[in-house]
Formats: structure tokens, sequence, C-alpha cells
């Protein structure tokens, strides 16, 4: 077998471990021996169909079991899988499609609306899915696939301008998965609740991955229902979970939560946002801690990991680097900023990108001497945890000094009665700019805005505390569900 890439997974798996159990979705389940047929079957009838080496071939649809089918059966042919979020509007899809230059787009039936007239060959998940795998071969495919080829094209969400799709090797998803194995201690029995998507690098990169490469089980989901998953956790026995932090915190607010059976959970990662204080206070109440980490697309995602020990005495931090990952936080010169110092995350690794599809520019800024650049200020402590402070270009600086949004928006989130918040800096006649703070209340007339500002005073300095606060229904976000602040500076950043 020549194939050294993660097409190699299912038969690799189905070797040794052919009859446990891979996946399960609905009533129905997998064995490795079952996805190593068919994912067989699905590259023989992708290569009947035109598909080599090096061919895009795209997904869209919620998590389901031919997500990963494609995948593995994309990475047995050399060919390039790519992804794409339920959550976009269709003109969205069809530039997606058109940038990367997809020649086939497998889909699932709620998405058929989505999907452009012009794509050259399209195939629905379902009863024509199924007669497609059934009319395949078995035979094995010997495909020379290294690990440095590229396996998959994930596009970032695209806060400003048009996204960008960053490109993962079969190296890169591999080593990541080993660090997830190594930083999480994965056993053979996980079984993995995979409700984040799986169109998103962690959902995808840092559960099914790395369980499916330990031989372990994924029930795979196809939208987060809160009520559901205490359901779930149960009847499947559940050991490890992902989610943000709002899934989690949902999860706390059901009815059910007190007498849920949690017994089987052992392992709680958490991303995107550091896990408040008091949530984490309301998992230790049932026995239970989280891993939190940071991440980035560009890095597949693992970066930065926090682990149980030091949840609550590096609480806010995100830890210190993966095993296989190396961090700095530099300044502006390229050099390591003093300890307690605010500069820039970089992250160097076998798990890191070389680059964005088709666009040289933007991969030549990033990417510079071996180190990708985040765009993410953070500062190094004393035992070397790193806080990220925030995204570089969010920092505003009010009378000399610089101020880091998501620093004051975790004092707000501290507050009764704030379920979500943003702060932006806005244009100041005295100090150059101040704070403007937007804030969602859990309920009507939870908070007001004197109230809020009175909440603040004490908790931070008295320039890092917003001059203005707006009360709003919500904050604007992108499909991922990326806070779009650049529309909240569009519409609400002039003047106070």
């Amino acid at each position: 077998m020549r194939n050294e890439g993660i097409g190699s997974w299912p038969a690799r798996r189905a070797r040794k471990t052919p009859h446990r159990t891979a996946l399960v979705h609905g009533g129905r389940s997998l064995s490795y021996a079952d996805l190593h047929e068919r994912t067989t079957r699905l590259a023989h009838a992708l290569r009947a169909a035109g598909i080599r080496r090096g061919d895009r071939v795209a997904y869209l649809g919620p998590n389901h079991p031919a997500y990963l089918e494609t995948l593995f059966a994309t990475g047995i042919l050399g060919a390039v899988f790519v992804p794409l979020n339920i959550r976009l509007a269709a003109p969205e899809i069809a530039y997606q499609l058109r940038d990367s230059g997809a020649r086939a787009l497998l889909h699932a039936p709620s998405c058929a609306e989505l999907v452009p007239a012009d794509t050259p060959l399209t195939i629905q998940i379902g009863p024509a899915y199924e007669s497609v795998l059934a009319a395949a071969d078995t035979e094995p495919i010997d495909e020379t696939v290294p690990p440095d080829a590229l396996c998959l094209i994930m596009y970032t969400s695209g806060t400003t301008g048009r996204p960008k799709g960053a490109m993962l090797t079969h190296a890169n998803l591999t080593w990541n998965a080993v660090n997830v194995l190594v930083d999480h201690d994965l056993t053979t029995d996980e079984r993995a609740l995979v409700s984040a998507p799986l169109f998103h690098t962690a959902g995808l990169n840092m559960l099914t991955l790395p369980v499916l490469l330990k031989g372990g089980a994924c029930v795979l989901v196809e939208s987060f229902d809160p009520a559901a998953t205490l359901e779930l956790i149960a009847a499947h026995r559940i050991t490890f979970m992902f989610g943000v932090p709002t899934m989690f915190d949902l999860v706390a607010r059901e009815p059910g939560w007190a007498r849920a059976d949690l017994s089987s959970l052992r392992l709680l990662t958490c991303g995107g946002a550091p896990v408040p204080t008091p949530l984490i206070h309301t998992y230790q109440e049932r026995g239970l801690t989280f891993l939190q980490g940071y991440g980035m697309t560009e890095a597949s995602p693992g970066t930065l990991f926090l682990d149980a020990e030091h949840a609550v005495s590096k609480a806010g931090s995100a830890g210190v680097p993966h095993f296989f990952s190396d961090v700095r936080v530099v300044g502006s010169d390229g050099l390591p900023v003093e300890q307690g110092q605010v500069g820039e995350v970089v992250v160097s690794g076998p798990h890191v990108s070389p680059g964005y599809w088709g666009l040289p520019a933007e991969t030549a800024a990033a990417v510079r001497d071996g180190w990708f650049h985040s765009g993410d200020a953070a500062r190094v402590d004393a035992d070397g945890y790193v806080t990220i402070a925030d995204r570089i270009k969010d920092m505003y600086i009010s009378g000399g000094e610089n101020v880091y949004p998501a620093e004051v928006e975790d004092a707000l989130l501290a507050l009764p009665g704030v379920a979500e918040c943003a702060v932006i800096g806005v244009p100041d006649e005295r100090w150059g700019e101040v704070g403007r703070a937007f804030v969602v209340a859990a309920r009507p007339g939870a908070v007001t805005a004197p109230d809020l500002l009175a909440g603040l005073r004490g908790r931070l300095a008295k320039y890092k505390i917003p001059a203005s606060v707006v009360l709003v229904a919500e904050l604007p976000r992108t499909a991922s569900g990326k806070l779009l602040k650049r529309k909240l500076r569009a519409e609400h950043g002039g003047r106070r």
C-alpha cells in the first residue's frame, strides 16, 4: 500500500478492528469493515466519473456518514476534498465551488436548492448515492498518495472580504490527530458525540478523525439540540464531546440537567472562546472538567491546549502548545515579547497549512520564515501559559492605552443578565477612541446601560470601561457563527 494519506485509514482500521463500530447515524451503525468497503466503492465510482489525482470534490450537507466516506474516498484517489458550510447562501456556495474548481459535488437532499445548475457532476445523498455505491467495485485502489499531498481545502468564514481556502495536507491532518491522541489521552473505547458540524475544522479534526484513528466510535448528529444531547449521552454512553461554550451552556440550562445520567462522560473539549468560570464550576459540580484550547483552521486546527488540571488555576488561558506544535508571541519585529506583554501569536509545526488556495500574496503575508502569523494578540505568563487578548485589528487606543475588546467583553459577560456582547472602538474628540458595547440581554429588561457601566467599575481600569452601551436584540454573525465586528463598525462606529 503506497497511500500514506488519510484515505488509507479505513483500510488500515478494517484490518485491525473490522467488526468494531466506526459510525452511528440515526438507527444505523457502520463497522470499520463497512466503512472501508463503502469508501472503496465510492472511490471507484468517482474514478469512473473522471475524478483523478488533484481534482477537487465538494460535499454539502449536515453531519452524515457520506461526508466521511467522501473525505476518505477522495483521499484514496489523491483528489482534494472541499467541505462546504450548509449555512451559507447560494451565491456563497457558488463562489467556493468556482474558486476551488470543484469537478464534483455530493450533497444532502435538504441542500438541493443551494446547488448551482452548472456544477459538472452532482450526486444526491440518499437512494441515488446508495445506487452508485452498490454498482461500484470493491477491489483495493493502489494510488500513491504522499503525506505532503493536498488533502482538503477548508474555507475560512470570511469575516472580511471573500473567504480564503486554507490548504491542509494529509500530514497536517495526521499530525493534528496525533496531537489530540497525545494531549487528550484517547482510548479505543471512545464513543464521541459529533454534534459540532463536520464542515468546520474542530468537529472534524479535533474530535472525529482522532477518534477514528484510534478505533473508537462516532455518533453523528445532524444538528445540535441541548435536550437531545442529554438523551444521546445516556443512550450511547458517550465518553467524548466537543463544543463551543454556548453549546455547553445551553445543555446545562436544560430542565433535565440535574438528573441526567452523565456518568459515561470522560472528556469535554471546548474551543472557539474561553470558557466562562461560572460555566466551569457548573460542570465541576457534576464531576466534569473542560479541556480548553485555541486553534485556527490554518493549523488543522489545534495550537494551544489547557488541560483539566489547570482549568481553574489558569482559567481564561488557552494553555500551552500541543505536543507537536511550536508557538511564539512576537512583536512587530518578529522577536518574542517580554513576559506579560502583548504580541502576535505565530505557530509552526507539521500540522500547519502551507497556505491559501490560489492566493500566493496572502500566503506570503501569513507564512513568514516558517511561522504562520495568526493575527491574534496574546500574552504569556511566567509558566508559559498563553492568554489570547483579541484580534490585533480589533484593538483600539484610548488616551494612549491599548484596549483589547475581548477583555472588556469577558467582564461584561460576568455581569448578571448579559447573554452576549461585543465591544468596538469609536472615535472620540478627547481620547481618540473610546469603547462602545453592544449587549444582548438574557431576557427583556434584565439589564440597563447605566447598571452595566456601574457593574464594570472596579473590575476594569477606567480607560477600558466603554463610554456607551447599546442594547440590541442580536449580534451580527457570519454563517459559521463568528461575530461580524466590521458590520457593527459600519453601522454604529461613528462618534458618540
